[in-house]
């Protein structure tokens, strides 16, 4: 594949659905809890953060509150 060709390959696991996720399942992970809290706090939303929640629900909540922030990629 030419660089190219990678760059427009649609079916990278960077664009993974986190339901599919292996590890979707395991709890969040620092990185994860840290950011979200952060962001769940900037967005007046403390209700988004919660610490027992899994790495596939941390990750839809991040980028839910990244669209709200207008954080963008």
């Amino acid at each position: 594949m030419s660089d190219k060709t990678i760059a427009n390959d649609t079916s990278s696991n960077t664009e993974k659905n986190p339901d599919d996720w292996v590890s979707g399942d395991e709890p969040m992970t620092g990185a994860q809890r840290s950011y979200l809290q952060t962001l769940s706090e900037q967005a007046h939303q403390p209700d988004q953060f919660a610490e027992d929640i899994t790495k596939a629900e941390a990750s839809k909540r991040i980028d839910a509150l990244r669209g709200k922030l207008d954080l963008g990629e």
